[in-house]
């Protein structure tokens, strides 16, 4: 049996994770065999009525009898009741319980959530059609995702060690040792990503919410997260942790397209075109640029979080080929996550003619030519000279940092 649950938490508290976390532990509690590692499946990050980090989780067990059903159910059912977070107006909870084959179909209807908006009446009828059950709090938004983290993928994943806290400790500030977190870094880096962005002195790894979660510490396997997990000291109590097999940075939101014309809003793309501008610093410290192809154009943000990434793209020039990632908002403004530069432009300026005593010459009045400042040498030509102007950046890929990744967004280390 394939059991799926979203949408449980809320901007002020809770976690899917940790619910599906006292599910399982009371479900082993009973005797049920769980396979495998629970899954994290993080959906589109423009879904409109998320709560937080807009992830659905999924696991899977073993049931031999109805009677089985019916507890597994029960004990499911209670704990999204009990632990979610019912009294915010944006929390609705769905549960999902799937017995079938996890077909293409299925899989199709995953990577449709992930990648595009979905409502709750398609996602309703497709439970229908492929016989899963799936029960409603409130008005059961949750289903959308809950149906989807049993149905995605695995074709590329990523695990996360996840720490919790006693209860007594939500809201109260993390007692982490970030010394022990950079050293970790150290000693498990590439295994181990997104712990720290250390331009921005900014511990990726703890919450900034009032959420049951202590840390997170993402990897490429079970063992990397584990052994890191065993480096990082805390001073307050771990109630639990666990290991979630994710999609997170994987790139499964991004749609491939040849054409800027056919990009839509609210969804994330790959898209190659040409800087048509000089980028810009709009109010707010935004950064931003024209990328257009023979089918249109699209304005690209890099917006103030991404601190020194936009450094980077300020050096963007007019005519230079680049490969974008990202996603569109309600704006219709592209979100750069990454980009490749492909092909770099020449630039060209021009300056005063350069003396034979190798000063550069001075302007000597309107019409007049020019002067060298040094040795006095006269030129009655009023041309300048046409100079290419060295460029800073180079071809190849340029990430906006760790503080500012989106959940399923790539990081280049694991490009290689």
């Amino acid at each position: 049996m394939y059991i799926g649950i979203d949408d449980t938490d809320s901007k002020d508290g809770m976690c899917t994770t940790f619910i599906c976390s006292v599910i399982i532990e009371e479900l082993k509690y009973f005797g049920f065999n769980i396979i495998g590692y629970p899954r994290l499946i993080r959906l589109n990050p423009f879904a409109m009525f998320r709560t937080r980090g807009n992830g659905g989780l999924s696991f899977r067990l073993n049931v031999e009898s109805e009677e089985d059903i019916k507890k597994v159910k029960e004990i499911v059912l209670k704990n999204v009741e009990e632990l979610s977070e019912l009294g915010d107006e944006r929390t609705n909870p769905g549960v999902v319980f799937y017995q079938g084959e996890i077909t293409d179909e299925l899989k199709s209807y995953s990577m449709r959530v992930i990648r595009n908006i979905i409502s709750i009446e398609e996602a309703e009828e497709f439970a229908n059609k492929i016989g899963a059950e799936f029960f409603k709090f409130k008005k059961g938004r949750g289903i959308i995702g809950a149906l989807a983290a049993i149905g995605c993928p695995d074709t590329d994943k990523t695990y996360e060690l996840l720490a919790y806290r006693v209860p007594q400790n939500y809201g109260k500030e993390r007692r982490i040792d970030h010394e022990s977190v950079f050293e970790m870094n150290k000693a498990t880096y590439p295994e181990t990503f997104d712990n720290l962005d250390i331009d921005n002195c900014y511990v990726a790894i703890e919450p900034h919410t009032p959420c049951p979660i202590l840390y997170g510490i993402r990897g490429e396997s079970p063992d990397a997260v584990l052994n890191a997990g065993k480096m990082v000291k805390v001073y307050e109590e771990i109630a639990e942790a666990r290991v979630f097999e994710t999609n997170q940075h994987t790139d499964m939101h991004l749609i491939q397209t040849h054409k800027i014309s056919d990009m839509e809003k609210l969804k994330c793309y790959i898209v190659k075109g040409n800087v048509k501008d000089f980028p810009y610093t709009r109010e707010g410290g935004h950064v931003i640029f024209t990328l257009e192809d023979a089918s249109g154009e699209i304005p690209c943000a890099a917006y103030e979080p991404t601190k020194e990434f936009r450094d980077i793209v300020r050096e963007l020039a007019p005519g230079d080929k680049v490969r974008v990632y990202g996603g569109i908002g309600e704006k219709g403004t592209l979100n750069i996550e990454k980009f490749e530069i492909l092909e770099l432009a020449k630039i060209y300026e021009s300056k005063n003619p350069l003396c034979e005593c190798g000063k550069r010459m001075k302007s000597a009045g309107n019409g007049k030519g020019y002067k060298c400042p040094k040795c006095g040498t006269k030129l009655r030509a009023d041309t300048k000279d046409t100079i290419e102007v060295k460029r800073n950046i180079k071809k190849g890929f340029y990430e906006v940092p760790p503080s500012a990744r989106r959940h399923l967004s790539k990081p280049l280390v694991r490009m290689v």
